[in-house]
């Protein structure tokens, strides 16, 4: 599964490096309540409308050893193959000539935050702070990689966005064939172009967006404040990131494909688990059916574990897919796709530590040699948003 969402910079740079920025605060009674509502409402809900489905399938899950080897083998060739996208794109918006950023650098960052979204599922912070410490440690800038990032996760999601309009809206129309459900078709196609136009409109009103929550910020107090301060640093950040984006769409630079690989290609490894038990359902449903379970990964639960198989399967099921066939397919899916980049990720995560240690110390060298460069020469002059 493509990677987690991007950080939300400040002004000019990350909001961790400006010594102006409030301490981190632990989380108040009133959100750590709203987060046990949250999780308990999705346990519920997985309780109620998937566990009946699951129950008395002994059996059933007995087959998850009898599926066809062949169509497992290639779900695990075609995850390969996304994990293969995303690292292109992330090559593609980081690397810059003179920059420790190659391929090989790109390769260990992906894999390495990859399983750390996998350990810390709760809208990919683990994977975010594992990137943006080795981008630093790198030699980037602050600046240089809250663009990065931004621009990153708009090509990512992006494609995200525009399946669920394209998918939710089709199948709703009648357009795609399925079953269309209003809560998992027209639902989620109106999130999705709901937030494409919200991110595009930045090219226009981030300016005037972000001078609105500045007042709102000043005529308020205490945590409101603060997190209106902290809001006004995000049109801008969207409006910078989407230009990078752009820019790259302009010059044609092939890494943008790497988005539509990484998503599709995840995909494909559902559809072959799918294939492993039975048939898939039609491509618009299977497509809809893993986007709109996906959702359930921003659940702050350990790996994501229980939340996107209860959120596919939900889904699935919602749209009359088998429920025996549903239960199996997502469970297979689920252990290719979080077992395949784990296991790599955490030998690459080692072999991260040692780079950035490596380059630490050579940045002390040349900071201690007469005209050093400093930072090793690695600063990044300009983030992907001022391509």
């Amino acid at each position: 599964m493509p990677g987690p969402p991007g950080p939300t910079p400040s002004d000019g740079g990350n909001v961790a490096s400006d010594p102006r920025s409030p301490k981190p605060r632990s989380a108040s009674p009133r959100r750590r309540a709203l987060i046990a509502v949250l999780v308990g409402a999705a346990i519920a809900g997985f309780v109620y409308f998937v566990v009946p489905q699951i129950a008395g399938l002994g059996p059933t899950l007995r087959r998850l050893r009898g599926g066809d080897l062949w169509w497992l083998a290639l779900g695990v060739v075609l995850e390969a193959i996304s994990i293969a996208g995303e690292i292109v794109l992330f090559r593609g918006v980081f690397s810059r000539r003179g920059s420790r950023i190659g391929w090989r650098i790109s390769t260990e960052i992906t894999l390495a935050g990859a399983a750390a979204t996998k350990l810390l599922a709760a809208a990919g912070a683990g994977g975010i702070a594992l990137t943006v410490w080795a981008l630093g440690a790198a030699g980037m800038s602050s600046a240089a990689i809250a663009g990065g990032m931004v621009c990153y996760e708009i090509l990512t999601f992006g494609v995200y966005m525009v399946a669920l309009a394209i998918g939710g809206f089709g199948l709703w129309t009648g357009l795609f064939s399925g079953r269309a459900p209003v809560g998992v078709t027209l639902v989620p196609a109106l999130f999705g172009t709901a937030v494409i136009i919200v991110v595009v409109s930045m090219l226009f009103v981030a300016a005037p967006a972000e001078r609105y929550l500045r007042r709102r910020a000043g005529a308020s107090k205490g945590r409101v404040q603060r997190w209106l301060r902290r809001a006004a640093a995000l049109p801008r950040s969207l409006q910078q990131g989407l230009r990078g984006a752009l820019a790259m769409t302009r010059r044609r630079d092939p890494s943008i494909l790497g988005a539509v690989v990484a998503w599709g290609f995840d995909i494909g490894a559902l559809w072959a688990s799918f294939r492993a038990f039975g048939h898939s359902p039609p491509a618009a449903v299977l497509v809809m059916g893993y986007y709109v379970g996906t959702l359930a990964n921003t659940l702050p639960l350990p790996g994501g574990i229980g939340g996107v198989e209860g959120g596919m399967i939900g889904s699935f099921l919602a749209f009359g897919v088998n429920g025996s066939l549903a239960v199996l397919a997502v469970l297979a899916y689920r252990t290719i796709s979080y077992w395949l980049p784990t296991i790599p990720g955490a030998i690459a995560y080692l072999r991260l530590r040692r780079e950035v240690s490596g380059w630490r110390a050579s940045d002390r060298s040349a900071d201690v040699r007469p005209g050093g460069a400093g930072a090793g020469g690695h600063e990044q002059a300009a983030p992907p948003a001022a391509a």
